[in-house]
């Protein structure tokens, strides 16, 4: 496929490892197994407003995959540590995340990755092209639009 989904922010972006030119389901990440497994891959990029895990789901049914882990979808889950803020600033980001992955994530993830998007202080003050560039530019530097190749670029 091409090097990089296309990023014109056309629903039609063909997107590798899904056919039909089909943009991947977004599911929602919700057991404590999922995000660890996520962090455990150790694929991270920081960005001023939110910082993404990502990780490659494994191809084989393992244990721990339920049933809507497998076939063309990006799981996407979200977090904000009490870092953010009180529980209302937590969940006004998270919010703000939610619609910025439901605008970008199926257009710029190949299916079958598992994404985490932990919300940061300034994801409540960026602007939300900001934030969304943000987000992006960390899929871009994590390369997913490609196979996962294991890169190594947030050793923490």
């Amino acid at each position: 496929g091409p090097a990089m989904p296309d990023t014109s922010g056309s629903a039609a972006a063909v997107v590798p490892g899904v056919g039909r030119g089909k943009r991947p389901a977004l599911v929602r990440l919700k057991n404590r197994a999922d995000f660890l497994a996520v962090a455990a891959a150790r694929r991270k990029a920081a960005m001023p407003g939110v910082v993404v895990q990502i990780r490659l789901r494994p191809a084989i049914g393992d244990a721990d995959a339920d049933e809507c882990a497998t076939g063309g979808v990006v799981r996407v889950g979200f977090t904000a540590s009490r870092k953010v803020g009180g529980a209302v600033e937590r969940n006004r980001a998270k919010r703000r995340l939610r619609a910025i992955a439901a605008s970008v994530l199926a257009d710029q993830v190949a299916a079958g990755h598992d994404v985490v998007l932990i919300a940061r202080q300034g994801t409540l003050t960026r602007s939300y092209a900001d934030l969304t560039a943000d987000v992006c530019r960390a899929l871009r530097r994590l390369r997913v639009g490609q196979g996962a190749q294991p890169a190594q670029e947030g050793r923490s």
